[in-house]
Formats: structure tokens, C-alpha cells, sequence
């Protein structure tokens, strides 16, 4: 088998379980926690720098956000079993970067990488991410040549992988769609601070030798929880987030 086939058949393994090969490196975030310590000893400077973290996860929300409000019905969105594409999307946020998605989610991991205040380890989840997401994003612009052809040959020539090129912006063909957005990443924005609060629980109690509670990230938590489990039933239960064409 030739190295691009092989990197396509593994790349294909890949993109079915996307949603839980991440959790094998929950031991390394685990193992890591256990160093953890305040920024010279002052719990208030280490949540200043929490919400750092918080802020770069939240840009990467935004960038699947507002992926989300704009792409048509008939993509892969969360799909698992095969790579689904009616339409090749080239403008909104697909005119400057290729795998918005992707940049989404490698901002949410770089800010939780970043809660541990080492260089180090954000390398080397960095370049776990790149190899990971490297071979999903081959074998999905795979299917997408074979689809469309030209057009996608043209559209990938002038717009960037995954370092957005943001002079080249067009604005979306499809207008904002707040029940698409909402219907495709209510859980993406509970996983931004259910991760977080979690790191912080798990750190301070670590520190301070006892199970101590921030208050404020409680709240964040249970606050984003009764929304996700809200959006979870109006996606399931009604037709509330239903919109044409998404």
C-alpha cells in the first residue's frame, strides 16, 4: 500500500471516531495535573490566567459557531460513518480557511493545554493535534476532489488549510441561521466549560490538599449544563431548531 493510501485508509479510521479518540489523552492532562501549583502562590493571579485559557477556548467556539450558522444541510457535521458533502462550501468563513471546524477545535484544546502553564506540554499536544487532524483533513479533501473536481481544486488552491487568510472574505451565501448554530454546537460550549471548571477543581484541589470548590466556576458549569440539557431537548423533542436548507 502506498504511504498517501495508507495515510487516506488510516485518516478514514480516524475521522469514524473522532469524537472519542481525544479521550486517550485524558491520562497525560491527569498525569500533568498532578504538578499543579498557583502562579507564586496567589489563587486570584492563577484564575487571571484561567481566563486567558477560557478566552482562547472561547475563540475557538466562536469559530465553530459561526461555521455552524452558516453551512447547508447535507455535510458531514458530526457524521461518523462516512464523509457527506451535496455542496462544496468556499464562502463565509470556508473563503479563508479550508477546516474552520478544525481551527475551532484546536483553539478550545490549545486554551485547556494552556491552563497548565507549560511550554512543553502545549507542544506536544500541538503536535499530537497536528498529527491526529492532519490525516482526517486528507482523506476528507480525498472525497471532496473526487466530488467536485475543478472546482474544489480551484477553491483549495487559493484558500488555506488551517491558517485563515482573512483578506480573502467573502461573505457567506447562506444567511446566519441561529437554530442551526444552536442545534450543532450546544454541546461544544458545554464541553468548553465543563473541561475548565473541571481542570480548575481538580488543580486547586490538588494545591490546597482538600476538595475546594470556586464558586464561580460552579456556577459556569451548572449554568451551561441546564442550557445543554435544554438545547438536548428542544433538538430531540420538538422541531424548535429545525431550519430550512440547514
Amino acid at each position: 500500500m502506498s504511504l498517501q493510501r495508507e495515510m487516506v485508509s488510516s485518516g478514514t479510521w480516524l475521522f469514524r471516531y473522532r469524537g472519542f479518540l481525544p479521550l486517550l489523552i485524558v491520562p497525560a492532562f491527569l498525569f500533568r495535573m498532578m504538578s499543579a501549583t498557583y502562579i507564586q502562590g496567589s489563587h486570584e493571579r492563577t484564575e487571571l490566567w484561567q481566563l486567558v485559557c477560557l478566552g482562547v477556548c472561547f475563540l475557538g467556539l466562536a469559530v465553530r459557531l459561526k461555521t455552524a450558522a452558516h453551512v447547508p444541510a447535507g455535510t458531514s457535521g458530526r457524521n461518523t460513518f462516512s464523509q457527506v458533502a451535496e455542496t462544496l462550501n468556499t464562502t463565509g468563513i470556508y473563503s479563508v480557511v479550508r477546516h474552520p471546524l478544525y481551527l475551532g477545535n484546536y483553539l478550545i484544546v490549545l486554551g485547556i493545554a494552556m491552563f497548565f502553564r507549560d511550554v512543553m506540554f502545549v507542544a506536544i499536544v500541538s503536535c499530537v493535534f497536528a498529527l491526529y487532524y492532519e490525516r482526517i483533513m486528507l482523506v476528507e479533501e480525498s472525497f471532496l476532489r473526487a466530488q467536485f473536481g475543478r472546482s474544489f481544486e480551484e477553491w483549495a488552491a487559493s484558500t488555506p488549510a488551517f491558517i485563515p487568510r482573512l483578506t480573502e472574505w467573502k461573505t457567506s451565501s447562506l444567511p446566519f441561521s441561529w437554530r442551526s448554530m444552536v442545534r450543532r454546537e450546544y454541546t461544544t460550549l458545554f464541553v468548553v466549560i465543563a473541561i475548565p471548571a473541571t481542570e480548575d477543581l481538580l488543580a486547586d484541589s490538588i494545591i490546597e490538599q482538600r476538595l475546594f470548590f470556586d464558586w464561580r466556576w460552579v456556577t459556569a458549569l451548572v449554568i451551561s449544563a441546564v442550557i445543554f440539557f435544554f438545547c438536548r431537548f428542544l433538538k430531540k423533542q420538538t422541531t424548535t431548531l429545525v431550519a430550512a436548507g440547514r
